[in-house]
């Protein structure tokens, strides 16, 4: 019988936000703020970026992510979107520039991901949701790129969208901040398979599998020859969406939508 692989196993042992597993050639990593429908804090970006660094340097071949609870991920975390609104633009560049680091990071992961898509996985969480190699989510899966609706700007997404998708849909999904369902995200080719909830992470380690009966050395140069075709790209439009995510967040509508949105009620928009 394989040995579980617990957090205890990885050099960090102090996750707080997600669990950390590996057996054989799998490690699963899962969202763990069920309470908080695994909203994206700045201690879950912190976790997350040290728990990639562990994966990366174990034996693991594939990394499947998912979610504790009902929901993948909410999206960012409301205590944390409050503290926006009292940071300085350097503080919310340095903020904007991790969140950069997360996506990018699970973007270039050396080691194939596979996002099992237990429910809802708004704005950031589509993010993360979609950047893995594999997206397989339940039928009553929803998605969203939402940040129009609270006066943000979906900067370091849509570079990643922008790659995914044809411009056209792009500027309809981030334009207009609606929420979208697993079907259209599969017409889309955004996500690779519908699965039932009760086969969701069944079919992950299936993948899982298959992909392992590959070389894994020749999984690792694929990945590398991706990430290599893509990085002269991205690195000048990282570092712009870092920018302009964090000048938006000096405007008034940004401070209006934040408030709107954590009172509940109908943001009233200046422009300014």
């Amino acid at each position: 019988m394989k040995r579980v692989k617990s957090a205890a196993d990885f050099p960090d042992m102090d996750y707080r936000t997600i669990q950390l597993e590996q057996e054989g050639g799998v490690a699963t990593l899962t969202l763990n703020r069920p309470e908080k429908r695994n909203a994206i804090s700045f201690e879950l970006i912190d976790d997350l970026l040290r728990a990639l660094d562990d994966v990366a340097n174990s034996e693991a071949i594939v990394l499947i992510v998912t979610g504790a609870g009902k929901a993948f991920c909410s999206g960012m975390d409301l205590d944390n979107l409050k503290s926006l609104l009292g940071r300085s633009p350097e503080q919310h560049l340095q903020d904007s520039r991790s969140m950069v680091r997360m996506f990018r990071s699970l973007y270039e992961f050396p080691k194939v991901t596979i996002a099992a898509v237990n429910g809802p996985a708004i704005a950031g969480g589509t993010g993360l949701a979609l950047l893995c190699d594999f997206t397989l989510a339940v039928p009553d899966a929803k998605f969203g790129y939402t940040e129009v609706r609270i006066g943000f700007v979906p900067a370091i997404v849509s570079t990643f969208l922008m790659r995914q998708v044809g411009e056209k849909q792009a500027r309809d999904l981030l334009l207009t901040g609606r929420i979208f369902d697993a079907e259209e995200a599969a017409r889309m080719g955004l996500i690779t398979e519908i699965v039932p909830a009760e086969n969701l992470m069944t079919r992950a380690r299936q993948l899982a599998a298959l992909l392992m009966e590959n070389s894994s050395a020749s999984l690792r140069a694929t990945k590398q020859l991706l990430t290599d075709h893509a990085r002269p790209e991205l690195d000048g439009q990282l570092e712009a969406a870092a920018r302009e995510n964090a000048a938006i967040r000096t405007t008034a509508d940004f401070r209006e939508g934040i408030s709107s949105f954590l009172e509940k009620r109908k943001p009233v928009w200046t422009g300014k």
